[in-house]
């Protein structure tokens, strides 16, 4: 009896053993069939967007990745390490053309053969980083490369992994770079693979910026972009054109850029130039408008102590109004600016500068969550204005811009003097917090000459005038100094946007000028992975030195306790089994 029963349990079990066996083959097999990956994070940090999947499966080449982040770092770099290696992972997931690999450049022992590598990327596009890491003998200077270099075909980029801000805590920078980690490694799979680049058009004719005031957002733009410098000069084809015949014979007028940008005019816009304008976001051309509504520069300081500031007519207030912003002619002050050099003496034959914060030159930070300005670095900006908007109909508005909480308003006409720099700023005047100074408008606009031409020029098929617009966008800055470029003292050539020569600090300008032309030209996909947060979970370190001894405890004699534990009552429930 007992042996009938011992052999129909080992059959059973058998049968159980088969049926898991046959469950597991029956699922891989339709795994191999139907791709499928969860994500049971909260976040959703290994959930690739839409558009990346769409880029990855669009691949018909392999992209080779090249990442410089191999070797001893601290606990923050490598977490950057390990989170770049699993994202290039959910890459190879969608795609059997990703390959990369983790180098160390430091692995050479030969100081001039590191040396040399160093020399070969920073040529290629690398950023070094200088840290100070701890070993046994105390502390040691270690430069590394937080990057990667990128190759399709015969295409090469470098892109940086590591979000340097100005007074952001490591640990808050490190999990930025995390947060943009999808961002960057698909939109450089993007600007290498695409087989035709979006056009961008730089408008002249109007006392804009220079082709050298421009010329390092130039050449980085031409670098993913067809880059042109553009006079309208009246002419109705100048920013768009019309499409040959469908089979139907219908013929539709095109933009022929995908974006425009008017940086920083000085001379009022003619109505010819403002209409083209205008017709050209009605059938669906995106604007990057920078524009200063008040006449203030730092040239006028360099002779005198003071200058004023006054309105600058554009002849552009009507044509914003319709679409739903005004620009205000006033300056904004802010105790949170970038400081200026001032020589303040001279000793030994020397002269001896010293840096103030000069408030008419605000740090710009985001004032939204909004995909274009969030995690980049404090915008410098000179001689800014705020900016309202208008209640129109259909048109959606985001904040993109603000100043600090501590700002004040200085109207026009505005004293500016560096006297201000020897007196101690009254912090109660500043009193206008959070001033906004760019926004995105989205949406239908209706033209600004809406029942202001004849009929006749209406229905003209060289005009072909339409009074509503199809779907566009358009971004406001009052402030078209935040694309200029400095040039070196004393030699004389373009520095990199954003890099300020005299206090060696690196801005956000170009981050977020490049943002404002990727979103416009490409809409909210690829650049929509940038609104991703992942939450930082840091350890409390206070109460980590109160409790270490219960934690201790915890993590080393509980397993064991755990184990004897059971073992006690397994050995229990096994002898009073077999007794019977």
């Amino acid at each position: 009896m007992v042996q009938m029963r011992s052999h129909s349990q080992r059959k059973a079990s058998l049968m159980q053993f088969m049926m898991v066996l046959i469950v597991i083959v029956v699922l891989n097999i339709i795994g191999s069939f139907i791709f499928t990956r969860f994500d049971l994070t909260s976040e959703k940090r290994f959930t690739l967007s839409p558009a990346t999947k769409d880029i990855l499966r669009d691949l018909d080449d392999y992209v080779t990745f090249r990442v410089y982040l191999e070797g001893e770092f601290p606990a923050g770099f490598k977490n950057l390490r390990r989170e770049t290696k699993e994202m290039l992972n959910e890459f190879r997931a969608y795609s059997k053309y990703i390959e990369y690999e983790f180098i160390n450049p430091s692995e050479s022992a030969s100081k001039a053969e590191r040396d040399e590598t160093f020399k070969i990327l920073i040529e290629r596009g690398l950023t070094p980083t200088d840290l100070q890491v701890r070993t046994n003998e105390g502390t040691q200077q270690k430069v590394i490369f937080p990057g990667t270099l990128v190759m399709y075909r015969d295409k090469e980029l470098a892109v940086d992994l590591l979000e340097n801000q100005i007074n952001t805590p490591p640990e808050m920078a490190l999990n930025n770079s995390v947060q943009n980690l999808e961002f960057k490694l698909a939109d450089v799979i993007k600007k290498l693979s695409q087989l035709q680049k979006p056009s961008v058009a730089f408008i002249q004719g109007h006392g804009e910026l220079s082709e050298n005031e421009l010329f390092d957002i130039t050449e980085t733009l031409k670098k993913n972009y067809r880059v042109e410098q553009i006079e309208i000069g009246g002419q109705v084809g100048a920013l768009t054109r019309r499409s040959d015949p469908d089979a139907q014979g219908n013929v539709r007028v095109l933009p022929n850029f995908d974006a425009i940008v008017i940086a920083k005019p000085t001379i009022p816009f003619d109505e010819k130039d403002k209409f083209i304008i205008d017709q050209y976001i009605m059938y669906g051309g995106k604007v990057l408008w920078l524009i200063d509504p008040v006449l203030a520069s730092m040239d006028s300081l360099q002779m005198n102590e003071s200058t004023v500031g006054i309105s600058r007519d554009l002849n552009l207030d009507d044509q914003l109004f319709n679409y739903g912003v005004r620009l205000n002619n006033s300056l904004i002050l802010d105790l949170n600016s970038a400081s200026i050099p001032l020589r303040t003496g001279q000793v030994g034959g020397q002269a001896q500068i010293e840096f103030f914060k000069w408030h008419y030159f605000p740090l710009l930070t985001e004032a939204s969550q909004h995909p274009i300005s969030r995690n980049i670095n404090s915008i410098k900006s000179e001689f800014v204005s705020p900016v309202d908007t208008i209640a129109v109909k259909g048109i959606k508005k985001t904040a993109l811009l603000q100043t600090s909480a501590y700002s004040r308003l200085a109207p026009t006409p505005a004293l500016i003097t560096l006297a201000m720099l020897r007196e101690k700023a009254d912090a109660r005047m500043y009193n206008k917090p959070g001033q906004k100074v760019a926004w995105l408008l989205e949406g239908s606009f209706e033209s600004l000459y809406k029942n202001r031409i004849s009929p006749q020029i209406a229905e003209s098929k060289e005009v072909a005038f339409l009074e509503k617009g199809t779907q566009t966008s358009m971004i406001m800055v009052a402030d078209g100094d935040i694309i200029r470029n400095q040039f070196h003292v004393p030699q004389g050539y373009p520095l990199p946007l954003g890099f300020d020569q005299y206090t060696r600090q690196t801005f956000g300008n170009k981050d977020f000028i490049l943002n404002t032309i990727n979103f416009l030209t490409d809409g909210s996909g690829l650049i929509s992975i940038r609104s991703r947060e992942l939450k930082i979970r840091l350890l409390d370190g206070k109460k980590v030195l109160d409790d270490r001894i219960i934690w201790q405890f915890v993590n080393t004699a509980f397993p064991v306790l755990t184990v004897i534990i059971f073992g006690i009552i397994r050995a229990y429930f096994r002898k009073k089994r077999y007794s019977k």
